[in-house]
């Protein structure tokens, strides 16, 4: 495994890379409310981006082991969709809980970060689950210093996530990023301290866990197979359902992309408006 090692030069990039993909989630956060569609959030941070001479890096990605390339300039992935979730005719409703995942491209440079948003009051333990999952980036961020290896960051989100009566998916991780959208090294979100990769000064990498209500399976949405092939690809959502009310596990997820440095990290994607963690609006 090669893992690119950065300059001064490339940290500016990514900075401003990651100022505007953190702009563009402070931004779309005024219009997450109930009947609002996924596909009009799409559309908002599309026009914010071109807007802002950047390019939606989602949209016409195509992996070389996918059969359609993805057709949205973010990812919305709501209440069991783990990730990937494709925008659509999906109307809002009080209680949803939402992933907004934006990728920006600045001058060729990648900034990539995601957050959740509530959509009018959601369940407590859509709340616990929600701020759980915002405490497993922050304290895997801490972990991101040189000298320490990639286990230190999955155990610590493993650990925290575990202790609150949450799971860790495993089938999805966090990514090399810089010039590429998706780079070496893979940055599981679970592990052992001490095992994996020595993080060196120069590397940037994104940190996303995703951590699920139940257990830490992942699957496609087989009702999507027949109606929709592209959103049958790419949407991922939990295994189990929820055995009190019948409906699927839900999910979260947030995400940062982080450059280390000679003392820790930086974080490339951190919100100036200080609007990492969702709210309640009483726009019903």
């Amino acid at each position: 495994m090669t893992v690119k090692i950065h300059n001064s030069e490339d940290f500016e990039k990514m900075r401003n890379a990651g100022k505007l993909a953190s702009e563009i989630l402070d931004f779309i956060g005024q219009f997450v409310k109930a009947g609002i569609t996924t596909l009009e959030l799409d559309q908002i941070c599309h026009k914010k981006i071109i807007d802002s001479n950047a390019i939606p890096a989602p949209l016409g990605y195509h992996p070389s082991n996918f059969i359609y390339p993805f057709p949205r300039s973010i990812c919305t992935s709501v209440n069991e969709v783990i990730c990937h979730g494709v925008p659509s005719e999906q109307v809002l409703k009080n209680g949803d809980i939402i992933n907004i995942d934006v990728t920006v491209i600045v001058d060729g440079w990648h900034g990539d970060s995601s957050r959740m948003y509530y959509v009018g009051k959601p369940s407590v333990k859509a709340q616990k689950l929600t701020q759980t999952t915002y405490e497993c980036l922050m304290l895997a961020i801490e972990e991101a210093k040189p000298g320490n290896h990639l286990g230190d960051i999955g155990f610590v989100i493993q650990n925290h996530a575990e202790k609150n009566g949450f799971s860790v998916v495993r089938d999805y991780c966090g990514h090399g990023i810089g010039k590429v959208f998706h780079d070496e090294p893979s940055v599981v979100h679970y592990g052992k301290k001490g095992q994996g990769l020595e993080l060196k000064e120069g590397m940037f990498f994104t940190i996303e866990p995703m951590i699920n209500e139940g257990n830490f399976h992942a699957k496609k949405d087989e009702t999507l197979k027949n109606k929709d092939p592209v959103l049958y690809e790419w949407t991922i959502i939990t295994a189990d359902k929820n055995p009190i009310n019948g409906k699927r596990s839900l999910s979260a997820q947030f995400e940062h992309t982080i450059g280390i440095t000679s003392t820790g990290c930086e974080i490339f994607t951190k919100s100036i408006k200080d609007l990492e963690l969702p709210i309640f609006k009483n726009n019903l």
